[in-house]
């Protein structure tokens, strides 16, 4: 009768534990995906292990292959393949840093760093504003509606655009967002299109800054403003520091990125395209607080994703591969957190452009 009733609490306790896991850690429309969706995009379950090796080859490559437009754009896709429904289970729908803020939650913070965009580019209603790099569009939402603007988003991922027109329409602002399959190197749009852009770390991608830069100012009406969230590193970096250049390389090979630029590049590149800058500063320096924060996720709470991700993988309800790549963001995630710690790297490099009316001096 004991045996009998151990057996009983243990399976009780078995299910509750799996219940949580699967069922609880990330609803589907509030934090992101639940883990039993993980489903790598639009690779099809058989050809997701080889699209992982397939994306640290492109590592191996000679660095003018690895810095090539041709190759980058592929490449950039076959990550957020991999990683978008991973990101949406841990981290939610906006696949970005914010400012730690006290007495606020990771959630607070991160609707406060994207509205810092409306006032920025002074985004109004009846403004069309381009979300360069949209991601399934968390920013992309909480923009338009605090501005009332309409805002259109382009990203290489063509999964992500399924994702993103989802949500919106869950969130009633699919008249407002509008979301397009496309290279940021080579928008769909025609010349002077929008009223004010912006990026939120997502031209870390391009593999020359001017090239996405000098696309935006196309698109841009005369006099219209632009804010970019750029990933760099900054004065305190040096090539020569191995611990540097471990953390820096890691940041890389974990994000897609074929080279981070420096932060005193940012600015001169923005000139050269054209634009005038108005303003330009680091958004994670004090008082801000440490934007790593969110990444310091302890190893138990590590182990117990890593197991769930193991178990639905031998279960068949997570296709081959799903672990290896879980086990790659835990450590692109060190890496981030030894950036900030020692101050080498930002994501939160702000620079606030304004595209010239013509007559202007710029």
């Amino acid at each position: 009768m004991e045996s009998a009733a151990l057996m009983w609490s243990v399976a009780a306790v078995t299910a509750a534990v799996f219940f949580w896991f699967v069922c609880i850690m990330g609803s589907a429309e509030v934090k992101g995906k639940r883990a039993v969706d993980l489903k790598m995009g639009s690779i099809t379950r058989d050809k997701v292990q080889d699209k992982y090796k397939q994306y640290w080859s492109f590592f191996r490559l000679p660095i003018e292959t690895l810095n090539s437009s041709e190759n980058v754009p592929a490449f950039v896709d076959t990550f957020y393949n991999l990683v978008t429904d991973i990101y949406e289970w841990g981290w939610g729908q906006s696949f970005h840093f914010s400012p730690s803020l006290p007495g606020r939650s990771h959630r607070d913070a991160t609707r406060i760093h994207e509205e810092r965009v409306v006032d920025l580019i002074k985004a109004r209603p009846g403004n069309r504003i381009l979300d360069v790099g949209c991601g399934v569009g968390g920013p992309m939402r909480a923009i338009a509606a605090r501005s009332g603007s309409d805002v259109v988003g382009i990203t290489i991922n063509e999964y992500q655009v399924g994702r993103a027109r989802a949500h919106n329409r869950k969130a009633g602002l699919d008249g407002a967002c509008e979301v397009v399959c496309g290279n940021f190197l080579q928008m769909p749009f025609g010349d002077s299109a929008f009223d004010g852009a912006y990026s939120i770390e997502a031209t870390c991608h391009a593999p020359r800054l001017e090239d996405v830069y000098a696309e935006i100012y196309r698109v841009l009406k005369p006099g219209a403003m632009y804010v970019s969230y750029e990933w760099v590193t900054t004065g305190l970096y040096r090539a020569g520091d191995p611990e540097h250049v471990e953390a820096i390389h890691g940041i890389e090979r974990g994000d897609a990125l074929p080279g981070l630029r420096s932060q005193d590049q940012i600015a001169e590149v923005a000139r050269r395209v054209g634009f005038e800058v108005i303003e330009e500063r680091d958004l994670a320096l004090p008082p801000a607080g440490p934007w790593w924060n969110r990444l310091k996720m302890g190893r138990l709470a590590y182990w117990r994703n890593h197991i769930l991700v193991s178990i639905l993988t031998i279960l068949r309800i997570a296709p081959k591969g799903v672990v290896e790549i879980h086990e790659m963001l835990y450590e692109t995630a060190r890496h981030l957190t030894r950036g900030g710690e020692m101050g080498i790297f930002t994501p939160m490099h702000m620079i606030l452009c304004r595209k010239p009316i013509d007559g202007d001096d710029n």
